[in-house]
């Protein structure tokens, strides 16, 4: 537990972006949960995607796609520079968004936009 960034959250001082695989039998989503809720407990920005068909890696490429999206306007948002737009990628990708949609530009329209989420 000393080392786990729990311990630590006082020390945070930037936006933070956590991606979580529900099915990660290394890094349990109730650790990522537990992170997300100390940081917005100290209002501190936290941007939370959950993938509920991953584990740990991203292995659906549709899901790698918003993954990377959602990557590029966070650093952007926060350490300048471009990006390419949100547009459509979040089709087919399980992706949601669990806490701070509003700290990355884009995420809130993809995640209105329809997204057909093929059979399994």
């Amino acid at each position: 537990m000393q080392r786990s960034p729990l311990s630590h959250v006082e020390h945070i001082k930037r936006p933070l972006l956590i991606a979580q695989g529900a099915n990660d039998p290394r890094v349990k989503q109730a650790e990522a949960d537990q992170i997300v809720a100390a940081m917005r407990e100290k209002n501190l920005p936290v941007t939370y995607v959950l993938y509920p068909d991953e584990g740990h890696g991203f292995a659906r490429p549709q899901n790698r796609l918003s993954f990377y999206a959602i990557t590029e306007a966070f650093l952007s948002q926060y350490l300048g520079g471009r990006f390419e737009p949100v547009g459509n990628d979040f089709h087919d990708s399980s992706v949601e968004v669990a806490a701070g949609a509003d700290f990355v530009p884009g995420i809130t329209q993809a995640l209105r936009a329809p997204r057909l989420i093929e059979a399994a």
